[in-house]
């Protein structure tokens, strides 16, 4: 599909869960947030339709997020009911890693082409702060399964404050150099200010270039991060929210009130 500014958008985004096994100080408070009712959350078979009616207005490339959607109960399945739609060309996931150990194996056979794992430093200490209550360790034997059951393609994400420079980074970047992985630095953003930075090593943050649209675990169909439109796959139908939301993409992002990004999967 292509938008008013003439970009081709065929990357969608789909946040299976607003919840997160971590509580990391840049993205959720630390007590926690109001989590969405089980019943507001899309099923598997309604995230299936919505992606295989994105794959045929044009969508190729689909990602999964969160929250952390590895703790989506059976995730395992939807990957694998995702992996069926004829069309993608590329499906990854995006994840904190500390659940990969486990899931890895069965994500790799279910189909899933990619990972990007959040990192954003090889040091126990900083990361338990950064993360409030995670363990390196058990990020570093996720990734070490992720690599045992074969994916080829793994991406480190690292936040950053300000550069790449920073202590943190270069640890991450030189563990994903050692490691043979791609690295993207993401500076920290203000949804509410509309305060963004290019992406180091990738595309987000390149508004004249942007092609995706982002789909909330309650169907909410989101033309930009920073924006706080969106239209419901469940009171208009899935093409029609696709429709406006490619008719309502702006130019460049402003800034939201409503998006956080624990449930749009940033």
């Amino acid at each position: 599909m292509i938008d008013r500014f003439d970009r081709k958008i065929n990357y969608l985004r789909v946040s299976v869960t607003d919840r997160c096994n971590l509580r990391c100080f840049y993205c959720m408070p630390e007590q926690g947030v109001d989590l969405l009712k089980h019943e507001d959350i899309l099923s598997f078979d309604e995230i299936t339709e919505v992606i295989k009616i994105a794959v045929e207005l044009g969508f190729e490339k689909i990602r999964l997020t969160g929250g952390e959607p590895l703790v989506r109960k059976d995730i395992t399945e939807l990957v694998k009911m995702i992996s069926g739609i004829k069309g993608i060309k590329d499906f990854g996931l995006t994840t904190n890693g500390i659940l990969l150990k486990r899931f890895a194996a069965d994500l790799k056979n279910a189909g899933l082409h990619r990972l990007n794992i959040s990192l954003d430093t090889t040091d126990p200490e900083e990361y338990r702060k950064i993360t409030r209550c995670g363990e390196l360790k058990d990020l570093f034997e996720g990734i070490e399964a992720a690599v045992k059951a074969g994916f080829r393609e793994i991406k480190i994400n690292t936040v950053i404050d300000s550069s790449s420079d920073e202590e943190n980074a270069q640890k991450a970047a030189k563990f994903a150099d050692d490691n043979g992985f791609k690295i993207r630095f993401i500076r920290k953003m203000n949804l509410e200010k509309g305060t963004f930075w290019n992406v180091i090593g990738g595309d987000g943050g390149k508004c004249s270039i942007c092609n995706r649209l982002r789909v909330s675990s309650d169907g909410m169909v989101s033309p930009c991060l920073f924006s706080d439109e969106g239209f419901n796959v469940r009171e208009i139908g899935v093409k029609e929210a696709f429709i406006q939301a490619i008719n309502s993409k702006p130019e460049k992002g402003v800034m939201s009130r409503t998006h956080k990004f624990y449930n749009i999967g940033g």
